[in-house]
């Protein structure tokens, strides 16, 4: 039997609150139940926003909370190279452009329905290879040819543990970024290349990166990578019916430990008593 490997992969841009804590816990409960090993990652990619001090933070909160997981952790700023091999071989398989828009660019571009995201429209995708060679000294991202990309890919689909087989369908996220203009990789990219280097098996995580996998599913088949299955569990969300988030100063787990709260509350409360 393949060994049950879960994962807790936050971003260290603020201190974790009890959305963070039910996932953390999601996943490290998950592997405990299958007799499995649970990992925490550091995505730190955004160094405009990331802090030392806010993955000091991340450390205390799980531990404060009886979470437990192996070592070394994996930070994504130090592991650039994996991340740059991965984006080199779907530029080699001509799924990938660079793509030299602002976002006040995109923002004059886009259109979508109200209350939807703009997909990219894919203003870049359409230069001809000379202008493309000669405008590269510029400040650019890449992106992911995404109709070209599911054509060589064919038909996909993944485990999820709600609804059963999913059918990917990659087109609807539109041509995401693969390497933002000052990272070198996005999102996206790396947590599918660190899935699958560190051997997670199953990936617990909200509802709301749901449409997501579409897009990593997709990568994973252009990649030569395994497939884990998807747990994506419901939010959290506040009083006021909107789900918890650092940029709306959602309570922190630093402050329920300030203001005396115990872990055990805090556990029963998410309903891990």
């Amino acid at each position: 039997m393949i060994t049950v490997v879960t994962r807790f992969a936050p971003s260290p841009t603020g201190r974790l609150h009890l959305g963070h804590a039910f996932s953390a816990l999601m996943a490290f409960r998950f592997a405990e139940a299958h007799g499995g090993r649970f990992l925490l990652r550091i995505e730190d990619i955004d160094t405009g926003r990331c802090r030392p001090e806010f993955v000091d933070g991340i450390f205390e909160d799980l531990v404060w909370l009886g979470l437990a997981w192996e070592a070394p952790v994996r930070r994504q700023s130090e592991h650039m190279a994996d991340y740059a091999a991965a984006l080199a071989r779907l530029q080699a398989a001509g799924v990938a452009y660079p793509c030299f828009c602002t976002r006040a660019d995109i923002a004059a571009a886009a259109t979508a329905p109200h209350g939807m995201q703009a997909l990219y429209p894919g203003t870049c995708r359409a230069l001809d290879a000379q202008t493309r060679a000669g405008r590269m000294a510029e400040p650019h991202a890449w992106r992911l040819d995404v109709h070209r990309a599911a054509a060589i890919a064919g038909p996909l689909s993944w485990h999820d543990a709600a609804e059963r087989e999913i059918a990917a369908t990659p087109e609807a996220e539109g041509d995401v970024v693969l390497a933002r203009k000052d990272a070198g990789t996005s999102y996206h990219l790396s947590v599918t290349v660190d899935d699958a280097l560190q051997g997670v098996t199953d990936i617990v995580r909200g509802e709301d990166l749901f449409s997501a996998t579409h897009i990593h599913r997709l990568l994973q088949a252009l990649l030569g990578l395994p497939t884990p299955r998807y747990h994506h569990h419901p939010l959290l969300t506040g009083p006021d019916g909107k789900r918890l988030a650092k940029r709306d100063r959602a309570e922190t787990l630093a402050e329920l430990r300030a203001r005396g709260v115990p872990p055990e509350v805090i556990k029963h409360q998410l309903g891990f008593a």
